[in-house]
């Protein structure tokens, strides 16, 4: 069996750490490498990592002195690329437990061009999916069921069965995720970094596999997503929503928008998670009428978008937000005419969020027209021309940051 460099970064959830460290040495031996990142935290884990290095060889440790916030988008490369020294490594949350078996089966499907899968168990704190097993054996460590777990899981397994969707733990060739150029720091600290690297493993032709008999317990949500951690409320059930601390709201708010600028779609995915990706046109939006709030709306769906109004206060403001020049995406209107492959004029007064709905689906409208050509037509209130026809997404497997 090769060894497998386990990737987990972790901020100021320690005893989530120490669960899942217990649980890969438990069940899975000292074989395999572990590669920690303190994200500048408070509560004891880098202490508690220097402990563990002193006496088991096979971790690694990093910390980010602060006191900025790094995240797992900076941190899963910092610790792949100067840290794992195995050519295995697997991108694997503080929050999992490792069960038996789940090596041997990342061993038996892993190769070059292939990125493994384990299946999680989890209790039922999001909606069920076909991709993951809902099992409530506890949302704590303090209440973790774990040898009826460990009883259970042989149950569980469904022998021999693959499907082809992609989510932590997910394993990879170290080669393979830097070849690619790992993860792109448009993303930083966290939220959507995963949907993008998943897009351009797909594009670069590397194969999904996830094994139905590989298995982590995850707790789900314990890094900044949400304040006090998941606790059971006062009838003993179990709730996430509305819980998210601020912080997490808008820096997922960015990284949407920085998704959608890069691809020119929401993130998007089957029912197995296997991403689905539309084709990426170099769009230009010429708005007559453009408010400041339609100009917020709008920027991050096209390549360049032209207002008939000072755009300097939305670049001000937005810059901080976005590695994407706004210089560049957002120009004047009556300065020159727009230049972009595909060109989609319209007058703000009319539009309506039935129209922001063509807008979000156009990539997938024109990838769709058999009949699309170099030319002129109207769709609704916008009047669209087609100056070539000619799709990017390919241009963006490799990270250039």
């Amino acid at each position: 069996m090769k060894p497998i460099s386990f990737i987990q970064p972790s901020r100021n959830n320690l005893k989530y750490l120490q669960w899942s460290y217990n649980s890969i040495r438990k069940n899975l031996g000292y074989r395999h490498e572990i590669c920690w990142a303190d994200d500048f935290s408070d509560d004891g884990t880098w202490e508690w990592m220097q402990e563990i290095a002193e006496s088991d060889p096979n971790v690694k440790i990093h910390r980010n002195e602060g006191p900025t916030r790094l995240g797992h988008t900076i941190l899963y490369d910092t610790l792949v690329n100067d840290y794992a020294t195995n050519d295995i490594v697997m991108i694997y949350h503080a929050d999992m437990y490792a069960l038996p078996g789940l090596d041997e089966e990342i061993n038996k499907h892993i190769k070059k061009g292939v990125v493994v899968s384990g299946t999680r168990i989890e209790p039922p704190l999001h909606p069920d999916g076909p991709e993951k097993i809902l099992a409530d054996y506890g949302i704590e460590p303090e209440e973790f069921e774990e040898q009826q777990l460990l009883r259970d899981v042989h149950k569980l397994k469904d022998k021999g069965k693959t499907t082809e969707g992609i989510f932590a733990p997910w394993a990879i060739m170290k080669e393979d995720f830097q070849s690619i150029g790992g993860h792109d720091p448009l993303y930083a600290p966290q939220s959507k970094e995963d949907s993008d690297i998943f897009n351009r493993f797909l594009l670069a032709g590397y194969k999904f596999v996830q094994t139905w008999e590989g298995f982590v317990y995850h707790m789900t949500c314990r890094g900044s997503r949400f304040a006090d951690g998941a606790k059971r409320n006062p009838n003993g059930e179990v709730f996430m929503k509305n819980r998210e601390t601020d912080e997490w709201l808008q820096q997922n708010n960015r990284s949407t928008r920085n998704f959608i600028r890069k691809w020119g779609h929401f993130v998007k995915h089957d029912t197995l998670m296997k991403p689905i990706i539309p084709p990426k046109y170099d769009i230009g939006l010429v708005v007559k009428n453009c408010s400041y709030e339609t100009l917020y709306e709008l920027e991050p769906w096209c390549s360049t978008i032209y207002v008939d109004w000072g755009n300097k206060s939305y670049i001000e403001l937005e810059q901080e937000n976005t590695m994407f020049d706004l210089n560049e995406r957002v120009k004047s209107r009556v300065a020159g005419e727009a230049d972009n492959d595909i060109v989609v004029e319209f007058d703000s007064k009319e539009f309506t969020p039935e129209q922001f709905n063509i807008i979000a689906q156009l990539p997938e409208i024109l990838a769709n027209d058999d009949e699309l050509e170099v030319g002129e037509f109207n769709l609704g209130i916008f009047k669209i021309t087609v100056n070539k026809i000619k799709t990017y997404e390919k241009e963006l497997i490799v990270c250039k940051q």
